[in-house]
């Protein structure tokens, strides 16, 4: 039996976009796909919040969307994580280039923005141009709910590519 696809969101901390897009293309892929097994996994280019759950805004926003994120815990980014994963996706180019900085030689995952592979495809190690999904950490609420349309459209394209 083949392994199943699988994708790592990746953010600064691990604590607002890259949990919220596990659970939404969790959701996603569930509703799409619900005999089909999919890896979804989220973490961090640092280390800050390892072992935290993710930030009670994004949890909150995730649950009035029928999301329940709360039992996910942050963690940080690793070599092995570049041969687990088929997608590595960062939420902008910042994380993009941490994540290629990182990536060991010879890694079989292909890294990229996530908004650009949901739009682009995933063919290469290219797909760098898309916009770039804002960290809300700073903001209020009207900033998480921003960050959850973006995820979900984001989600919905690249479920549509699968």
């Amino acid at each position: 039996m083949s392994q199943p696809f699988s994708i790592l969101f990746i953010c600064l901390g691990n604590i607002c976009r890259s949990p919220l897009a596990e659970g939404v293309m969790r959701s996603v892929l569930q509703e799409r796909f619900p005999q089909r097994e999919f890896l979804i996994d989220s973490a961090g280019t640092n280390g800050y919040h390892t072992g935290e759950a993710p930030d009670e805004r994004s949890v909150a926003v995730a649950a009035r969307n029928g999301i329940d994120i709360s039992a996910q815990r942050c963690r940080q980014l690793g070599t092995v994580d570049f041969n687990r994963f088929d997608l590595i996706l960062g939420m902008d180019q910042n994380n993009l280039m941490t994540i290629n900085r990182l990536a060991p030689a010879g890694s079989s995952a292909v890294t990229g923005l996530f908004t650009a592979v949901a739009r682009d495809g995933f063919a290469g190690n290219s797909a760098d141009r898309g916009e770039e999904i804002p960290d809300p950490y700073y903001g209020g609420n009207a900033d998480f709910e921003r960050v959850y349309r973006m995820v979900r459209e984001a989600a919905e394209a690249l479920a549509d590519r699968l």
